[in-house]
């Protein structure tokens, strides 16, 4: 990346900030929204793995619902113009890995038995792990994903607010998440700050660069 491009990601991501008031009469159009879900498909995971969904939520009575139910009645759930569930999976096990790896082959079109060695390595890495752990390291993928789809928003200029501030299991019935064997980690909310957002143009406050990087030369 030249200086010039980073320079304006700097100030795209000082420009950016967790949105609590949306203007609900603002949309993203489809064209940007494609765009920031192709990013979002996009985001790394360990191993190449993805053990995640995320759920569009479009329809106004169910986000109404989690406002309401599992929200805490903020208004970014309902004011903006749209809102993605991160849910990872519950169930981490060889079949996981089984499928990307017949995935792999299909797409790169090579003998399944060529990645045996790769299966074996992701295996026995997740193999050592408590059920408990896998769905810690299941849940640790998803927040490369809204770290993606945060700076994708911002680059597209169209405001986000990443939210934990919820009723994870709430979360959970009222979209049915446990069936499919998910569970609810993280929410973000996308659209256009409203005019009256007194936080938009508040200061971004980050430590200084000398308080949070350690040089070991």
């Amino acid at each position: 990346m030249n200086e010039k491009k980073m320079k304006n990601l700097i100030e795209i991501m000082n420009w950016r900030y967790a949105t609590k008031r949306f203007n609900p009469e603002k949309k993203i159009d489809k064209e940007t929204m494609d765009m920031l879900l192709e990013t979002l498909r996009l985001s790394p995971s360990s191993y190449g793995l993805q053990p995640w969904k995320f759920i569009i939520v479009r329809n106004k009575e169910i986000r109404e619902r989690l406002k309401i139910e599992a929200g805490y009645n903020q208004p970014q759930m309902t004011d903006s113009s749209d809102m993605i569930v991160f849910a990872s999976k519950k169930n981490i096990t060889n079949d996981l890995v089984d499928e990307y790896i017949k995935f792999v082959s299909k797409e790169n079109s090579i003998d399944i038995s060529k990645l045996d060695g790769l299966s074996t390595m992701v295996k026995g890495s997740l193999i050592g792990k408590s059920d408990e752990q896998k769905r810690a390291w299941a849940a640790h993928q998803l927040y490369l994903a809204v770290g993606v789809l945060l700076t994708s928003c911002a680059v597209s200029s169209v405001d986000a607010c990443p939210m934990e501030g919820f009723d994870a299991l709430k979360v959970d019935e009222i979209l049915n998440l446990s069936v499919m064997g998910l569970e609810s980690k993280a929410i973000v909310t996308m659209g256009y700050r409203s005019e009256d957002d007194k936080h938009a143009l508040d200061k971004k406050i980050r430590f200084p660069k000398e308080d949070v990087f350690i040089e070991l030369n």
